[in-house]
């Protein structure tokens, strides 16, 4: 009896904690676990890492109003991956295969930008 009231209380804890989880991973569109924020005047480029991918989107500083945001993501050595268009909160996620290789973001929100130097991942 006290087996089964632990496990449906286990049951329901997952339940629980699990949409949020899910909601958040998918919120940025990038799979993986956040590695670096890259805050500049009008945004921030958010990078992801899931394996030897690495994910980056572009988010507001201020949401609500829609606006031009870009974000590119490349590997070195390969071709950068750049993915826009005109929303209220973030830009598409834009994803490469970088398995060790250094990385080099860039991130742009109408009126400000950001791009990074080479570095590892």
């Amino acid at each position: 009896m006290a087996a089964g009231l632990i496990l449906l209380i286990v049951a329901a804890l997952l339940a629980v904690a699990a949409p949020g989880a899910a909601q958040a991973a998918t919120a940025t569109g990038c799979p993986g676990r956040k590695v670096r924020t890259l805050p500049f005047s009008t945004g921030s480029v958010q990078i992801f890492r899931d394996g030897g991918f690495v994910c980056a989107v572009t988010v507001q500083r201020h949401p609500g109003t829609r606006r031009l945001i870009s974000v590119s993501v490349q590997a070195r050595g390969l071709r950068a991956v750049a993915k826009s268009r005109r929303h209220t909160l973030s830009s598409p996620p834009a994803r490469v295969y970088a398995g060790h290789r250094y990385v080099r973001v860039t991130g742009t929100v109408t009126g400000g930008s950001y791009r990074s130097a080479w570095f590892p991942c």
